[in-house]
């Protein structure tokens, strides 16, 4: 087993995520998603990285955590896809 490098992906602001961690990437509009939020936030497992701006993806980790993000879903896609 080699070990292969962490490749992050910057989610806006300062902030990056392991790419290989990351299980979705998703729209935050929706009841189920917005459910997810709320589990996540009552057990700790929510980051919040928007800098107080508007909620715009959740990224799903490998580890059940949620991650908000003020970028769109579609930009993290890409940069995620340029990256690997």
């Amino acid at each position: 087993m080699t070990d292969m490098p962490a490749v992050l992906v910057n989610i806006g602001y300062g902030n990056s995520v392991s790419a290989r961690r990351v299980v979705a990437v998703v729209n935050p509009e929706s009841a189920p998603v917005k459910r997810l939020i709320a589990d996540a936030r009552d057990n700790g497992l929510l980051l919040d990285a928007t800098c107080g701006r508007r909620t715009r993806a959740v990224i799903v980790m490998d580890s059940r955590h949620l991650i908000l993000s003020a970028i769109l879903p579609e930009t993290i896609i890409s940069r995620m896809n340029e990256s690997i």
